[in-house]
C-alpha cells in the first residue's frame, strides 16, 4: 500500500435508511420536511438547538437531494 488514506465525516443516521433508489427517496422527503420545519422554528426554538437564524435559512434553502453534511464541513483529508 501506499501508506495514503482518505478519510471523510461519517454521516451517522438516527435510524438505518433502507437501500436503493426508494432509500434515497425517502431520505430526500425527509430533508424537505426537516428543513421545512427548521425554516419555520422561532428565535427561542432556534438558540434551543445551538443555531442562528442565518444558519436556518442556509440549511433551509439547501437543495433537498444534497444530503450530505455542507461542503465547508465536508473536508477531505489526505495522510
Amino acid at each position: 500500500m501506499s501508506g495514503h488514506v482518505l478519510t471523510r465525516p461519517i454521516r451517522r443516521a438516527a435510524r438505518p435508511a433502507p437501500a436503493g433508489w426508494l432509500g434515497w427517496l425517502a431520505e430526500v422527503l425527509r430533508a424537505i420536511e426537516t428543513r421545512r420545519r427548521l425554516e419555520g422554528m422561532d428565535e427561542r426554538m432556534l438558540k434551543d438547538i445551538g443555531i442562528s437564524r442565518a444558519e436556518a435559512l442556509e440549511e433551509a434553502g439547501r437543495a433537498p437531494w444534497d444530503l450530505g453534511p455542507k461542503a465547508r464541513n465536508a473536508t477531505w483529508i489526505m495522510r
